[in-house]
């Protein structure tokens, strides 16, 4: 008769690091948050939802970005409070920042909706 064996899965324990790395994962998916934003100014036609989309991918954030037909651009973006704020900031640095006149910005929590970040029509 051939002796049961314990599954290898029960014996294999995580690392430190494993360990550390999926609370910081789990942290950052539990504080991610989202920000809605509302520019005018001349904002259009100008390259601004291509530049926010450009800087978009230096920055741990989904969203879009997408022109209104009152000429106003919104922008839609969800990652962690720190990561929002420096791509609010890039985005006001940003070679398009100049023709920014107003930025009308409220918190939410984030929905999820978003797989990456997209121009929208």
């Amino acid at each position: 008769m051939l002796a049961r064996k314990r599954p290898i899965w029960g014996r294999i324990q995580p690392s430190k690091l494993a360990q550390d790395v999926w609370s910081s994962a789990c942290r950052n998916a539990m504080s991610r948050s989202g920000l809605h934003i509302f520019y005018s100014g001349r904002v259009q036609g100008v390259g601004f939802r291509y530049t926010v989309k450009t800087l978009a991918s230096g920055f741990e954030v989904t969203g879009i970005v997408r022109n209104l037909s009152d000429g106003r651009v919104e922008l839609v973006a969800e990652g962690t409070k720190e990561e929002l704020e420096a791509f609010r900031r890039a985005i006001q640095d940003s070679e398009v920042g100049p023709f920014i006149r107003n930025e009308q910005a409220a918190w939410n929590e984030a929905t999820r909706d978003f797989r990456g970040f997209e121009i929208g029509c």
